[in-house]
């Protein structure tokens, strides 16, 4: 198998380790190079990776690196293909969302203008929260096309959707088939008019009331396992989504996913990052999919651009 390229994964908490994890043994890279600013964290996760190959029967090589935040261990980053930036922290007890805001802007910025040092052709994946602000952040910093800077988001809510959907109605994930654009949260938009089991339309599966309560799970889905597992959040689904979105770029792939893309005249909306279908490949986004939407799940769209639009001016001079 012939393997190229580099990918870099800034921040080897869970979601980062385990998207570090989940890339390697892809087997399609050169190599992995995971980042943090604990010492000697990304380098012990690296050689357990690492003296995994013989067993998991890839040859990936995973690289380990301390980071400073005045760009020290960047180095290691180099020539990097792509780069995903999980990098921030949780919102603790008292911290208000704008407290939240500053504190990631500050370290997705820092990182944004080291990956555009070290890595000027690379593509930017975002994960980091709040999410649509922090995807606005990363492209400000690195002053890179916008189609070369995308956030996260719903490829997780959208797998979360299908989950719910096939629970529900009580068949296997494979049948079902779901959507959410919009954004992260509260302005998440699902579009049932896209969403089937068995290709039959949602809607003649099951009775409004649940797929209200399904659209309702899905918007909460983060909060649920936050509060199920007490400390932490969700790393397993959300490093999935951000890996295969990863693997469409290496391969240039042309492969459809709902992320968080700049729209630029796309539905009618214009000057945004915001949750829509888009082709990945080389470069990044290769273009915008207009989604037929009903009249509602639009005009839900164009709501959540401008919910959207207001909190990512906030983050203008962060």
């Amino acid at each position: 198998m012939a393997r190229t390229g580099k990918v870099t994964v800034v921040g080897a908490g869970f979601y980062g380790s385990t998207t570090a994890q989940r890339l390697a043994e892809y087997d399609i890279f050169d190599e992995v190079v995971l980042t943090d600013i604990l010492e000697g964290r990304p380098e012990g996760l690296a050689l357990d990776m690492n003296q995994s190959r013989p067993i998991e029967g890839y040859e990936t090589k995973v690289t380990g690196a301390t980071t400073t935040p005045e760009g020290e261990g960047y180095e290691a980053t180099a020539g990097s293909d792509i780069v995903i930036i999980t990098a921030g922290l949780p919102r603790k007890p008292g911290m208000s969302r704008m407290d939240l805001l500053e504190v990631n802007a500050k370290i997705v910025r820092g990182v944004a203008e080291n990956v555009a040092k070290f890595s000027p052709n690379a593509v930017i994946l975002v994960v980091s929260n709040p999410l649509d602000e922090m995807t606005a952040v990363a492209q400000i910093a690195s002053q890179f096309p916008k189609n070369q800077v995308i956030g996260q988001a719903g490829v997780l809510d959208t797998a979360r959707f299908t989950n719910n959907v096939a629970e529900a109605a009580n068949v296997e994930v494979a049948r079902v088939k779901t959507l959410t654009l919009g954004s992260h949260g509260d302005t998440m938009v699902p579009v049932p008019s896209q969403s089937s089991v068995d290709g039959k339309p949602l809607t003649e599966v099951l009775d409004a009331a649940t797929v209200d309560e399904l659209v309702d799970r899905t918007r909460n889905g983060g909060a649920e396992v936050v509060k199920l597992l007490k400390t932490g959040s969700a790393y397993y689904a959300p490093s999935a989504a951000v890996a295969r979105m990863a693997r469409a770029v290496h391969e240039d792939s042309g492969e459809v996913f709902p992320v968080c893309a700049w729209v630029d005249g796309e539905f009618g909306i214009s000057g945004v990052y915001l949750g829509v279908q888009a082709k990945l490949g080389a470069g990044g986004i290769k273009e915008i999919v207009e989604t037929p939407l009903t009249d509602e799940e639009l005009a839900g769209l164009k709501e959540a651009a401008e919910a959207v639009r207001a909190k990512q001016a906030d983050v203008q001079n962060l």
